[in-house]
């Protein structure tokens, strides 16, 4: 049996990768995009990577972490009625922010950016598994997650 050096196949594949554009690889519902020239060079698309502005994603991530963060202070009583509503809503916009930050450092190739943006991903649904899980029945219930959704 013949042995493979994976370094050298992982190098081929990455200038494979390099290669092509972000469109290319993500085609749109109509198809990929078919411009007068031929599919972009490598130069153009590092070209590209080096002129995207990495201060964008950066505040992005900023933000997604400010709510990560925020979100563990949260003012009001969430054991029911409109308060759980609130903070569960709250808790979503702390998932969707760490997906929003999780696109924009994956296409900007920002490895510990993305990896935060990730964990921002768990945290949401950690939180939020913490309040749901207990009121269908799941986990063990206590008095600052109660059985119930509404306020008797």
């Amino acid at each position: 049996m013949a042995e493979h050096d994976w370094a050298k196949e992982m190098k081929k594949i990455d200038r494979q990768l390099e290669s092509i554009s972000d469109e290319a690889l993500f085609p749109t519902k109509t198809g990929p995009t078919k411009g007068a020239k031929g599919a972009p060079t490598k130069a153009e698309n590092r070209e590209k990577q080096r002129t995207t502005s990495t201060f964008g994603v950066f505040l992005r991530l900023l933000l997604s972490v400010g709510l990560g963060v925020g979100i563990y202070f949260w003012p009001y009583d969430a054991r029911c009625g409109f308060g759980l509503a609130g903070y569960l809503a709250a808790v979503g916009v702390v998932t969707a922010s760490g997906i929003w930050s999780a696109v924009w450092t994956w296409r900007h190739r920002s490895a510990r950016g993305h990896t935060l943006s990730l964990l921002l991903i768990l945290w949401g649904a950690t939180l939020g598994a913490m309040e749901v899980l207990p009121r269908i029945g799941y986990a063990k219930t206590d008095a600052l997650h109660p059985a119930t959704w509404t306020c008797k």
